[in-house]
């Protein structure tokens, strides 16, 4: 496929969605958005996009905004790990991407290029995993990670059964410069580089630099193959050399203990006990732990084979984006 036609970014104003939007424009794409009224868009404010408001999860517009799109870039995602009711991951992960999946299909897109997981690849113990390893369906898993599973093969399902001329990218943690809110994984990277990490702990999970995400995203719109899914991270990296390398770079304080796990999940489950009681958000939860730390690493040959994606070191991610965050403490 040719990569030219309109296209769609949902989730433009995300972390990823923005960067996909930034090069969608830098390569001279015809790029529409979909945002809500309420949308925190400091990451694409002064691109030259056309701008839809409206809600992405409603059919109708959904189907408003795809008219006339040659691909959507599906960059849309609830990644609130910590929820205690996770009612709103599988609204906004699956629920609205099958309804994004109807509006695609009755208005003719091209290619639907959707942002999955690492989180949707199997384990294994014998070497980095690969697309080939899935989760066996009657494994217990985090509800945001069931959730994301639902997403993904509600999408492959379409590719095969209805003629979706989908592809899913399996992505890793992203880290990065413009990172607004931050994610949560760029929230450890901002607290290290201000010296606020007073302790690591075991986890962690397979990395990558955003523009790098974003671009692998480009590429599949033409080299991908329909009903394929792709691993796009550099490679694993620890919660303990994130914080230690976003310290380094910002020529802060190192984390002065490494916790260890027993000591971790105590901590949390007393923590995630006292938010429950007074009904408060915290971001702590078993839920988040178990996600951080039940990946392994990961192949992403196949990426750059089929692709031809070349991603960078990612401590150079890292350490763009701890530039980001002080330029905008200082």
């Amino acid at each position: 496929m040719d990569a030219n036609g309109r296209v769609l970014v949902l989730g433009a104003n995300g972390f990823l969605g923005s960067h996909v939007t930034h090069q969608l424009v830098t390569a001279g794409r015809d790029v529409r958005i979909l945002i809500r009224p309420t949308s925190d868009t400091r990451g694409i404010d002064g691109l030259a996009v056309e701008r839809q408001t409206g809600d992405a999860l409603d059919p109708a517009t959904l189907r408003t905004a795809m008219e006339g799109c040659a691909t959507v870039f599906h960059c849309l995602v609830d990644t609130r790990a910590w929820l205690h009711d996770p009612a709103p991951l599988f609204r906004v992960n699956v629920a609205g991407l099958g309804h994004a999946i109807d509006a695609a299909l009755a208005t003719g897109v091209h290619r639907y290029v959707f942002t999955s997981t690492i989180g949707t690849i199997g384990t294994r113990h014998d070497g980095p995993a690969t697309e080939a390893d899935e989760i066996d369906p009657r494994e217990d898993v985090p509800a945001y990670v069931r959730s994301r599973l639902d997403a993904e093969r509600l999408l492959l399902a379409a590719c095969r059964e209805r003629g979706l001329p989908g592809i899913a990218l399996c992505v890793g943690n992203t880290y990065g410069s413009g990172d607004w809110v931050p994610t949560p994984h760029g929230n450890l990277v901002k607290d290290a580089a201000r010296g606020r990490m007073l302790f690591s702990w075991d986890g962690g999970g397979p990395s990558v630099d955003v523009d790098d995400a974003a671009r692998a995203l480009l590429l599949a719109e033409t080299r991908g193959r329909i009903g394929e899914r792709y691993i796009v991270a550099d490679r694993w990296v620890t919660f303990r050399e994130l914080i230690e390398t976003a310290a380094d770079a910002a020529g802060a304080r190192r984390p002065l203990w490494h916790i260890p796990t027993p000591i971790m999940e105590t901590g949390i489950r007393a923590i995630e006990a006292v938010a429950r009681l007074f009904n408060l958000e915290t971001r702590a939860t078993m839920a988040s732990l178990e996600c951080s730390r039940r990946m392994g690493d990961m192949d992403c040959t196949k990426a750059r084979t089929e692709l031809g994606w070349q991603p960078r070191p990612i401590v150079d991610a890292i350490r763009d984006a701890v530039a980001f965050h002080l330029r905008r403490a200082g």
